[in-house]
């Protein structure tokens, strides 16, 4: 079971911030300001016993309720980041068989149809998969899991796995079967929600059918747990970004007079105290990894 509690999140900002005032970064009026915010929440009654207990779930429970929706909101400044990266380290491709991996709603499937190539994205959602064959007509799109991907070995050029590796306990399951499948001189690219941005908070809610709070399973991987395993199989390193998210026009916004309901947490808890917010600001949002399979 998992226990969130706003007071303590916002805390944890100020903490973060103090930490890196302690480092050098700031002087001793942020310090001070940080103290007297901490102290002023302490009395805040609406952060008073407002705990809520989660959890923890399958992705596949979560997502089951985030598919309608999920374009419009789960993904705010992350999609325009990876986007634009993953465009870069996939330029100049020439088109041929591509694997969206955990295609969810078909954002990458639809990105490299565009590109000219034959798509195939596999998910464990159906619901997922539903919206993808709606927006990707021409694409093939097949219920599979991660770690056991329904494709024969040296069948795709390019594989793209978009926030979807933070929800596996293990990466190296993944990455064999991602070697496996991928073709001598195939690209694979990873997109993945930064453990920087897991610990500020970044998961996916849901409500069980009881109306119970649920988190799907969300794991903290450092860069050393994608690392390791993708050399060990083989797997060259062309590149790699830890960019922040793009943030909205509305950021910061205007403080909200309350914390919005748990599942608006952590991002409603930002509104309610955007300065907290913006202390512990500057830190990745996401990992994006370019690996290579060499030619034969």
């Amino acid at each position: 079971m998992i226990y969130q509690d706003p007071l303590a999140y916002l805390l944890g900002l100020e903490g973060i911030a103090l930490l890196d005032a302690w480092a050098g970064d700031h002087d001793r009026a942020f310090t001070d300001a940080r103290l007297a915010e901490i102290r002023r929440l302490l009395d805040d009654e609406k952060l008073r016993d407002r705990g809520v207990s989660a959890e923890r779930v399958s992705t596949v429970l979560a997502y089951q309720q985030q598919a309608a929706g999920y374009d419009a909101e789960a993904g705010g400044g992350l999609f325009a980041t990876d986007e634009t990266v993953v465009a870069e380290y996939l330029d100049g491709r020439e088109p041929g068989v591509a694997l969206d991996a955990a295609c969810g709603t078909g954002r990458f499937a639809e990105f490299l149809a565009r590109r000219g190539h034959r798509v195939i994205g596999v998910d464990s959602s159906p619901d997922m998969l539903a919206y993808a064959r709606r927006r990707v007509p021409a694409g093939e799109f097949r219920l599979g899991e991660l770690d056991r991907l329904p494709l024969p070995d040296d069948s795709v050029d390019v594989i793209v796995c978009a926030l979807a590796l933070v929800h596996v306990p293990r990466l190296e399951p993944v990455l064999a079967e991602f070697a496996r499948v991928l073709r001598p001189g195939g690209d694979l690219v990873i997109s993945d929600v930064h453990h920087e941005l897991v610990i500020r908070g970044s998961v996916i809610s849901a409500r069980s059918p009881a109306g119970q709070p649920c988190i799907a399973a969300t794991y903290r991987h450092q860069l050393g747990d994608y690392l390791r395993p993708a050399l060990s199989l083989g797997l060259q390193v062309r590149r790699c970004e830890e960019p922040r998210a793009v943030p909205s026009a509305s950021w910061p916004p205007e403080p909200a007079t309350g914390i919005g309901d748990w599942q608006d947490w952590p991002w409603s808890l930002m509104d309610y105290l955007p300065s907290a917010a913006r202390a512990a600001g500057g830190r990745p949002s996401l990992v994006i990894w370019h690996f290579q399979l060499p030619a034969s």
